[in-house]
C-alpha cells in the first residue's frame, strides 16, 4: 500500500468529539418520537414500542452526558 509523502499509517486522524454523539442522540430521539406516532397511527404497536425505547435511551444518554460534563 502506498502513502503520500509525509503520511505514516501509524498516525491517527483527529478524534471524534462529543458533538457528533450528541447530534446522533438528538436525531435518534426525534426519530423515536416519529416511530411512536407512526406506530400508533398505523396500529403497528411493535414500532411504537421500539420507538419509545429508542427515544428513552437517547434522552437518558443526553441527560447523562449533561450531568457528567
Amino acid at each position: 500500500m502506498r502513502y503520500r509523502i509525509g503520511e505514516t499509517p501509524d498516525e491517527l486522524g483527529p478524534p471524534v468529539g462529543q458533538g457528533v454523539f450528541a447530534g446522533a442522540a438528538v436525531f435518534s430521539f426525534l426519530l423515536g418520537i416519529g416511530f411512536v406516532v407512526a406506530g400508533i397511527r398505523s396500529r403497528h404497536y411493535w414500532l411504537s414500542i421500539w420507538g419509545s425505547g429508542l427515544s428513552i435511551v437517547s434522552a437518558a444518554y443526553l441527560v447523562f452526558t449533561l450531568l457528567v460534563s
